[in-house]
């Protein structure tokens, strides 16, 4: 078995999994098993279904038609079964992505579709759909000093009495090779993140390992009328709204009945943290102004010293 630590879970796997880095074996129990087997088509007496997963009890079966098929139960085990002739490679990006968040939202976590980067000793959240640029102001971040923290999904944890924080991730970025080319970052290209796809594992410069308690975080949006480059604060219900829509597939929070854990965490998360929209064009040339922008808002919040 390989070892990895992902969102604050120790792993264990069969299977390599690109992008993770590897960890020592815990002194205790794992958190989560990953294995190869065998997977029904579908499970007995679902209490929920979709087009292409069922939900029974605590297990969730999710099929991906033409890679792979995945069964997670109680959040502590994730079989993979690959479809023949497919490369298991291609299926494990999606056990790094789906299936992960399935076992985070089976544990009650609240799961962000975000990349972060810590700013002195917490963590800024950029959220956002696919292709909104998260992982790419990540790495440019990074590449101006900012500790990585997470890419892609990023793991809430709560606490009494204490503010939330993003729980480690301990994986690499994932960015398209014209991301690459922008940044200068080609000679730290590592492998394809699916074959066949330009989109490839880079490691950064300065990973955080520890837990971040959250600063801010910042809803990426597209720079189109009527909406203007800049940064704003929403109302209350609006932030709570941003929050929602960001969960990692937000559709599975209602379908798997998180809906009220998901109010209830936003709330606590709204109560210490700065929610913010952060419209901008999807052109890599503004984005020294975007970090510039960013830079600023961090003065005025006073994560960063004036003169920095």
């Amino acid at each position: 078995m390989q070892h990895y630590r992902i969102c604050g879970l120790d792993f264990a796997s069969e299977l390599e999994l690109p992008g993770a880095i590897a960890s020592p074996a815990p002194a205790g129990e794992t958190d989560v098993t990953v294995r190869r087997g065998p997977i029904p088509d579908d499970l007995p007496e679902p209490s929920t279904k979709g087009p292409n997963w069922t939900m029974a009890g605590d297990r969730f079966l999710l099929r991906l038609p033409g890679i792979a098929r995945f069964l997670i139960s109680a959040g502590r085990e994730i079989v993979i079964e690959t479809v023949a002739g497919k490369e298991e490679a291609d299926a494990v990006i999606f056990l790094l992505g789906s299936a992960l968040s399935i076992v985070l939202h089976q544990r009650g976590r609240m799961v962000l579709h975000a990349s972060a980067v810590s700013v002195g000793g917490k963590a800024v959240l950029f959220c956002g759909p696919s292709g909104a640029g998260k992982s790419t102001l990540a790495a440019a971040l990074n590449e101006r000093g900012y500790p990585f923290v997470n890419d892609d999904v990023c793991c809430i944890g709560f606490a009494a009495g204490r503010p939330p924080v993003v729980l480690p991730d301990g994986r690499l970025l994932k960015l398209w090779e014209d991301a690459l080319d922008h940044l200068k970052l080609v000679d730290r290209k590592g492998d394809a993140v699916r074959s066949q796809l330009r989109k490839f594992y880079v490691p950064s410069q300065e990973t955080v390992k520890s837990v971040q308690p959250i600063a801010a975080l910042y809803a990426l949006r597209d720079e189109r009328a009527p909406f203007k480059r800049g940064i704003e604060r929403p109302n209350l219900v609006d932030a709570t709204q941003m929050l929602r829509r960001n969960a990692h597939r937000p559709r599975l929070v209602a379908d798997m009945g998180l809906n009220a854990s998901y109010f209830a965490s936003a709330t606590d998360l709204l109560r210490s943290a700065g929610i913010f929209l952060l419209t901008k064009p999807r052109d890599f040339g503004a984005l020294p102004e975007i970090i510039s922008l960013v830079e600023e808002h961090w003065r005025a919040l006073g994560l960063l010293d004036a003169a920095a």
